[in-house]
């Protein structure tokens, strides 16, 4: 795809705010940075808070009006339900997968995304180890990867569509507990671990694997934004455990129902799968 067929003013402006944070998380990684906690199992490091501080100036400058939630700068109370309030609203994971970071195995993401009256509309995922960029404009269809030296290819998802011949991507730390009973449920027999909500949905836009599920514990809205839009630009879909929309007005940050996100035509499978576990 050329370059003139995938310019988009709005997303391009955010794939250069993206570069610009994983920078900043490269110059920490390539440093003997330190590892604090925020919370059980919940670690930061000073490339976290830094690429958060630029890419919410970076915003604020670019989009003045437009909401702003990102994880290291959240506001509380009534704060917080204004925001979720306003139209449109960016939803920021500056370094989505900081253990990976913190183990350096490359697995993690600067992730932006636009939620439009509740709805994932546009996001930016930068993999900063590689250079890559993944943007897409869901409703528009408009879906690219950026290459390290800016030049960009259309993204696609695989076309498996039964589940014994689909791959799952699967959390490198932290499988959920309802991964095995869909395994057995699909008949899916090859999986790939990986790090990072941001990396492993990547990897389906890319069509290198099929289909990611997460349990809903511990994720938020910003490690769920940006990825959706993307994969729903390349063709997948993106829902909750019950195949429902995921819903960015609140009131709550957690993504309580999960994810289930695929190359689109496994999509009903996986949420038929998973309606036991739902309790």
């Amino acid at each position: 795809m050329s370059t003139t067929n995938t310019r988009d003013k709005e997303l391009d402006e955010i794939v250069r705010i993206a570069r610009a944070a994983a920078a900043v998380v490269m110059e920490v990684y390539a440093t003997p940075f330190t590892v604090e906690l925020k919370g059980p199992g919940d670690p930061v490091t000073r490339a976290d808070r830094e690429a958060n501080a630029l890419i919410c100036r970076a915003l604020e400058a670019a989009f003045p009006g437009d909401a702003i939630l990102a994880e290291e700068s959240v506001p509380s109370g009534e704060e917080l339900a204004a925001r979720f309030q306003q139209e449109r609203v960016f939803f920021v994971d500056p370094l989505d997968g900081t253990r990976e970071f913190a183990d350096r195995n490359g697995e993690f993401a600067v992730m932006i995304g636009l939620a439009v009256r509740g709805r994932a509309a546009l996001g930016v995922v930068v993999m900063p180890t590689t250079g890559e960029a993944l943007a897409g404009r869901a409703d528009a269809g408009l879906a690219f990867l950026e290459a390290r030296d800016g030049s960009r290819r259309p993204l696609a998802v695989s076309s498996v569509s039964a589940p014994g011949d689909a791959t799952l991507i699967v959390s490198r730390s932290h499988r959920p507990k309802l991964v095995e009973p869909l395994l057995a449920r699909l008949g899916i027999t090859k999986l790939v671990p990986c790090g990072s909500v941001g990396v492993k949905i990547a990897r389906i836009a890319t069509g290198e694997v099929d289909l990611y599920v997460h349990g809903g514990g511990g994720a938020k809205l910003w490690d769920s934004c940006a990825p959706e839009a993307v994969l729903r630009a390349a063709g997948g879909r993106f829902t909750d455990l019950a195949g429902a929309p995921i819903d960015y007005a609140g009131p709550g940050l957690k993504l309580d129902r999960g994810i289930i996100a695929t190359n689109g035509a496994l999509q009903d499978a996986v949420v038929a799968a998973a309606r036991p576990e739902l309790g």
